[in-house]
This record gives C-alpha cells, sequence and structure tokens, in this order.
C-alpha cells in the first residue's frame, strides 16, 4: 500500500482516537499527548513517521515560555480573579437590578449589561457565571422570572467574555494566526507580509461582541412584550432610590476607567496586549484595596487560582503540541488540504465547512482543546485560499462561545448547575439557553454573510 496513504489513514484515525478518549473521560492534555506517541509508534513501524520529528516539540515549549504575547494570559486570568475577589461583579449586579427593577425584563437586562461589563473587565467565564448565578439567580426566581430565561440569561452573559476583549482566546488565537499567517505568505512568496497581532484581532472582535449582548437585550425585551409573565418587573422601594445615582456612579466608574486603560491602550497602539494586561493586573489589586479587600489571603487565593487556571491551559497547548507534530508529519495536514481545496463553493465553503466541525465539537470538547487542535490543522489551508485571517479568529471566537453552552459537557451549564437551587431541575438550565444558542448561531451567519462587521474596525486603527 502506498505510505502517503497510510499516514493519512493513520492521522484520521488518530483524530478520531483523541475524540473517543476524551469522550471516554480521560483528562484532555495527556490523552492529546499519549494517544499521538502511540499513533506515532504505530507510524514508524509502517515506515511513514520519523521519529526524530519529535526533536521540533522542546524548542516548541521554549517558544511557548518566551512568548511575550503569551504572558498577557495569566495577567489577565489574576486580573478576572482579583475582580472576582473584590467583590465588583456582586456590586454591579446589585446596582443594576435597582436600576431596571421597575422594567419588564429588568433583572434579566441587568444581567447582560453586567456581564457585558465583566467580559470587558475580567474575561473569567467562571468566575462570572458563578457570581451571577449566586447573586442574580435567587433575585430572578423570587421575582416570578421563568427558570428558562433566567437560566439562559446567566449562562449566555458569562460566556461573554470568551469574545468581548480581553480574551484569553483571542489571544492564543492571535499568536497561532499571526504565526500560521507569515508561513503561509511566505510559501505564496509575500516574503514582507502585513502582520496579524493580538490587538487586531481584540479590535475585530468588538462589533461583533458588542452585537452578541444587544441580540440578548433584543430576546429579553421580545419576552417581555410577548410574554411578561416570564420576567415581570421588580420594584424598587422609595428609600431604595434616594441614593441610586451615586451607588450607579460608584458601582460603573472604578471597572469603566480600568476597560478604558486596558483596552484603550491596546487599541489606541499605545501599549501591547502584554503591557496593557500588566496594567490592568495593578489597577485590579488598587480598585479591591479601594474597596478594603485586599489581603495576604486574597492575594495568596488569586495568585493560587491564577495558577490552577494558567497550567491547565498551558499543559493542553503542550500536549496538543505533540498531536500536531504527528498528525503533520505524517501526511494530515496534506489531507485536510485537499479536502478543503476541492470542496465545491470555494472558500466560503470550506470556512462554513470547518465552522460546522468546531460547534459539533463544542458539544464533547472545550474552547482550548478545539482550538489547539483544529486550528493548527485547518488554519493553514483557508489562509491560503485568502481567508482574512482577522475575520477567521473573530468567527472561530464567536462559535466557540458556544462550547460552554452545549449539552453535554458545556462549563457555564455546569458551573451554574453548581449554584443554583436543589430543586431546579437540570433539564431547565438546559433549555434555558436553546434560545441564546440560536442567537449565537445567528451571530456567526451575520458575521459569515458581512465580514465588514469584524474588518472595519482594524482597518480603521491602522489607517
Amino acid at each position: 500500500m502506498d505510505p502517503v496513504l497510510i499516514g493519512e489513514m493513520l492521522a484520521a484515525l488518530m483524530f478520531f482516537g483523541v475524540i473517543g478518549f476524551l469522550l471516554l473521560g480521560f483528562p484532555v492534555a495527556f490523552t492529546l499527548a499519549g494517544v499521538s506517541l502511540l499513533f506515532g509508534l504505530v507510524g514508524m513501524s509502517f515506515g511513514v513517521f520519523d521519529p526524530s520529528n519529535f526533536g521540533s516539540l522542546p524548542n516548541r515549549y521554549i517558544g511557548f515560555m518566551t512568548n511575550e504575547v503569551l504572558v498577557a494570559v495569566p495577567l489577565f486570568i489574576f486580573m478576572g480573579v482579583m475582580l472576582e475577589r473584590s467583590q465588583i461583579a456582586e456590586q454591579l449586579l446589585m446596582t443594576m437590578g435597582k436600576l431596571f427593577g421597575n422594567l419588564r425584563g429588568g433583572l434579566g437586562i441587568s444581567v447582560v449589561l453586567v456581564g457585558a461589563m465583566l467580559a470587558a473587565s475580567t474575561g473569567v467565564v467562571g468566575a462570572t457565571v458563578v457570581t451571577m448565578g449566586l447573586i442574580s439567580l435567587p433575585a430572578m426566581l423570587r421575582a416570578g422570572y421563568d427558570p428558562r430565561l433566567a437560566t439562559g440569561a446567566i449562562c449566555a452573559s458569562g460566556t461573554l467574555g470568551q469574545i468581548i476583549p480581553p480574551s484569553t482566546v483571542l489571544i492564543f488565537m492571535g499568536d497561532m494566526l499571526s504565526g500560521i499567517n507569515s508561513q503561509v505568505q511566505m510559501q505564496k512568496g509575500n516574503f514582507a507580509p502585513v502582520p496579524v497581532s493580538v490587538g487586531d484581532l481584540f479590535a475585530g472582535a468588538l462589533l461583533p461582541g458588542l452585537m452578541l449582548v444587544l441580540l440578548y437585550l433584543a430576546y429579553i425585551i421580545f419576552k417581555a412584550v410577548t410574554d411578561p409573565a416570564s420576567c415581570p418587573a421588580t420594584p424598587v422601594a422609595p428609600d431604595e432610590k434616594k441614593n441610586l445615582g451615586r451607588e450607579v456612579l460608584v458601582a460603573l466608574v472604578p471597572p469603566m476607567l480600568l476597560i478604558l486603560a486596558v483596552l484603550g491602550s491596546i487599541l489606541g497602539g499605545i501599549a501591547t496586549p502584554t503591557e496593557a494586561a500588566s496594567v490592568g493586573a495593578v489597577g485590579a489589586m488598587i480598585l479591591a484595596a479601594l474597596r478594603w479587600r485586599l489581603s495576604f489571603e486574597v492575594l495568596k487565593s488569586t495568585v493560587m487560582s491564577t495558577a490552577t487556571i494558567t497550567s491547565m491551559v498551558f499543559v493542553i497547548l503542550l500536549g496538543a503540541s505533540v498531536f500536531s507534530v504527528v498528525f503533520r508529519m505524517m501526511g494530515g495536514d496534506n489531507l485536510v488540504h485537499e479536502f478543503l481545496s476541492n470542496l465545491p463553493g470555494g472558500r466560503l465553503m470550506a470556512v462554513a465547512l470547518v465552522m460546522v466541525i468546531m460547534f459539533f465539537l463544542g458539544f464533547i470538547l472545550d474552547t482550548f482543546e478545539i482550538i489547539f487542535i483544529v486550528i493548527p490543522i485547518t488554519a493553514p489551508v483557508l489562509l491560503m485560499m485568502d481567508v482574512d485571517p482577522i475575520w477567521l479568529g473573530v468567527l472561530v471566537g464567536v462559535n466557540l462561545q458556544t462550547s460552554f453552552l452545549t449539552p453535554p459537557f458545556g462549563f457555564a451549564l455546569f458551573y451554574l448547575r453548581g449554584v443554583a437551587p436543589a430543586d431546579m431541575p437540570t433539564s431547565a438550565i438546559y433549555r434555558g439557553i436553546m434560545p441564546f444558542v440560536a442567537l449565537q448561531i445567528l451571530a456567526i451567519a451575520v458575521l459569515f454573510a458581512f465580514p465588514q462587521i469584524v474588518t472595519w474596525l482594524p482597518k480603521v486603527i491602522a489607517n
């Protein structure tokens, strides 16, 4: 049998083997590395894989550790965890609840707006969903909200941190697409390509993130008009209105200033994402100190949580590197290239198919697992077909936001299930997120049809 065909068959089997072992419950990072090593040995026995290819792994790992862009990841995670410890989310939710309480759907609107602000200032999905679940869900249920609408709004709003900058997913994706785009452009004979940066992805994701917020708000307003019983008003007592203006300023101004300092410096070209992340981390500690929440214990728990989350993500990245080496060297990238290039409909059909595959992988895999596996395999082919890297990165980001919401392994659902009342059925949470998943699919379709929504702002900033 043709060695090339054997290698491509083994590469395809390895991909499905990884998915199978993950479904059995094995740890992601070790599954990626272990299955890849196993198939590497099988490839060696058939003479289609050279073990010297593993020699590139140490250089890759050192590259990850010395990559200045990726230093922004633990800094942004630290910022998010510190802001969660300083109870900014709690104050925002309570204040917004008073501000919009007199309106039908007011609490739902408050949850979406606070979710958007926390996404732009923390980006930590788990902390956001848990905080809003602990504070808003009991208030919404007491007010008579439909449990499905309440849980859906909380889960969906909590995942906005995956697409609204500063998003750790966009940082990894920007770094990966930057390298892939440079290699592709050199293969095409362009030795001075326009670089793709994390800042470009942040700029490209800003309008799509706001569009998702508006879609969520529109759905809650639609429910308030068509089904008032599902989201009744919660009138605020007159004595609580006396200092409401001051409470709004105190709750809103500090996080808004931090958002402007971090995102404004990145989009304005004043600072790199890593430099802005360091400003955000220091700013988060200052806000915690101003609220008398900064102590040695808070700092210790924040550092430990940051180290845990960062280690989890980077260990997955190291395992995905082994997978990438074995998959590519056995001819898997050629298999993907031939398949996508020969699709009817050209590059748009290729992008659409990749989006569909990623969407369904989101049912069983985490966001980081998907981008570390799929992006190195598919992005070189798509960029070779002249797909805009910024548009591709933002499309993937919006698409994979659904991976936190789709059962059976949607992490936002698990986070909320952990803090929801014991008498609330899990099925109510699953049914509640369905309209919001549909809204995200609608957003993907809009971005697919109108790429200018993504590419306009980066071009304006570049000029």
